[in-house]
């Protein structure tokens, strides 16, 4: 079963990662804080029950690290994430951390828990270079992805109840509230966001058609599509209803701002999916409300429909089709 780790919040991510450590290392692991140089990390010192294996476990001080992106379908090879080059990068920053804390005597083993794709290749050159760069052994360090998170919740199946982590295809139950609630905190924030829309009305036009017109990945449309088409009627219903009618001003007046801001901003080699992630990272910086669990994945939802609906990115001309 696969799970929706974007709509997690980082807090939530990180308690799905303290569960994990728990049964891989000890009941004794304690929970993430904040470090003295600015970093949440937890820890757990002694010898690991299972990990990496029951005959030759870690022993002494293992820091954790929990590193969550509400993008989909990221990678640890991403050069925001890891370039062996800089320092600025996501892992740049890490090693810095992890140097002080080997220097300090404080840090014999190192894991970083993920929700990007890690493949084979990577994850090697990634700990070879934080080994080189910490002077650790490569067997002292360990990287997990969303691979592997799927086989430790298959493992510890009683995990993804803990922190209620929902499958990837349950379904999305949206009340009126909610959705007023999504809305006007769209709303709230609607100056600070950086996305578009076409402000005429226009003609409904094939998926594919918006697709191509709007350089979205196939996969990523395919993605959006699966997830949350069953949603828009119910969010169309909603906004049509009479006594919604100033929800539905405020939808508009949202709608107009992201397209302004799609149109002024957007770089010429960005793809569609860039544009809808982006958009998804600022509301959720901005707006308390959107972070809640529930609430982000309505979010989605409505940005979704925003696009399906052809409020927001380019329209096909529909007379040339």
């Amino acid at each position: 079963m696969k799970y929706a780790y974007e709509d997690l919040s980082d807090k939530q991510f990180e308690q799905l990662v303290l569960f994990i450590c728990q049964s891989l290392l000890g009941v004794g692991v304690q929970g993430f804080s904040d470090g003295r140089d600015g970093g949440r990390d937890a820890k757990f010192v002694g010898t690991a029950e299972r990990h990496p294996s029951k005959s030759s476990p870690w022993t002494g001080t293992t820091i954790i690290q929990a590193k969550h992106t509400n993008g989909y379908n990221r990678h640890f090879a991403e050069t925001d994430f890891f370039n062996p080059k800089s320092e600025k990068t996501i892992l740049g920053k890490e090693i810095l951390r992890i140097r002080t804390l080997r220097n300090s005597n404080e840090l014999d083993n190192y894991m970083l828990f993920a929700n990007r794709r890690l493949a084979g290749g990577i994850e090697a050159k990634i700990r070879g270079h934080i080994s080189n760069s910490c002077d650790m052994s490569v067997e002292c360090i360990a990287l997990y992805g969303v691979e592997q998170l799927e086989i430790f919740l298959r493992t510890f199946p009683e995990i993804p109840e803990k922190v209620q982590l929902d499958p990837i295809d349950s379904p999305l139950i949206v009340s009126p509230n909610d959705l007023a609630e999504v809305v006007q905190a769209i709303a709230q924030s609607q100056h600070e966001l950086a996305k578009a829309v076409d402000d005429p009305p226009t003609e409904r036009v094939s998926y594919a058609d918006k697709n191509a017109v709007n350089d979205m990945t196939a996969d990523y449309a395919k993605f959006q599509q699966r997830k949350y088409l069953k949603e828009t009627q119910q969010i169309a219903t909603f906004l049509a209803a009479p006594e919604n009618v100033e929800l539905l001003e405020l939808y508009n007046s949202v709608v107009d701002e992201f397209q302004s801001k799609i149109i002024a901003k957007r770089k010429d080699y960005q793809n569609f999916d860039e544009v809808m992630e982006y958009l998804i990272d600022l509301l959720y910086a901005r707006d308390p409300i959107l972070r809640q669990k529930h609430h982000k994945r309505i979010t989605r939802a409505v940005l979704f429909y925003m696009y399906w609906n052809c409020d927001i990115g380019k329209v096909p001309d529909v007379a040339a089709n």
